[in-house]
């Protein structure tokens, strides 16, 4: 190959490398039309709210019933006890008194006691699970705030009760 189609191949080369790694022109694309925005939920860390005592299903049932002279927390209210002291660890300002009740059968003095005991149950179960003993207050009403004042089992059953008040969320 003489020396005139060497140059002449080598400018083609280069030519058509430098056609290749040309500039493409970029064209801007146009902004994609607006689109309603739909409200973006909080994230959450996982710590329960003053508003989730109104709106958590697990929160809202604040009482604990018993069974005859017993003091004892049924298995199925566990999970309420689980609820409320995820709350109270999650908030250390918040404040529970817990509402000890008993039915109207026993003395004055022996229903004062049992509401208490019953109180105190709910408040080592608070405790067991994350609660602080100094966001908890136990009070016993015996016999003297019954919800049902017939005089049946059913109705006994309703004021065999622990409620849960929140006095400072």
């Amino acid at each position: 190959m003489n020396k005139t189609v060497r140059v002449a191949l080598v400018a083609l080369l280069c030519v058509g490398a430098a056609a290749c790694t040309k500039k493409q022109e970029v064209k801007p694309t146009p902004p994609p039309a607006a689109q309603p925005t739909q409200p973006q939920a909080p994230v959450s860390d996982g710590k329960y709210t003053p508003a989730d005592l109104d709106t958590d299903a697990c929160l809202r049932q604040r009482t604990v019933y018993f069974d005859f002279d017993k003091s004892e927390i049924k298995p199925e209210f566990q999970q309420i006890m689980a609820c409320h002291a995820k709350y109270l660890r999650d908030r250390p300002s918040a404040q529970i008194r817990l509402e000890g009740n008993t039915d109207e059968r026993g003395t004055r003095e022996y229903n004062l006691g049992l509401g208490e005991r019953r109180g105190n149950a709910v408040s080592s179960a608070l405790q067991a699970d994350g609660g602080s003993a100094s966001q908890l207050s136990v009070v016993s009403y015996g016999k003297e705030k019954p919800v049902c004042r017939e005089h049946n089992e059913d109705c006994w059953s309703k004021n065999r009760r622990v409620e849960i008040v929140y006095t400072a969320q």
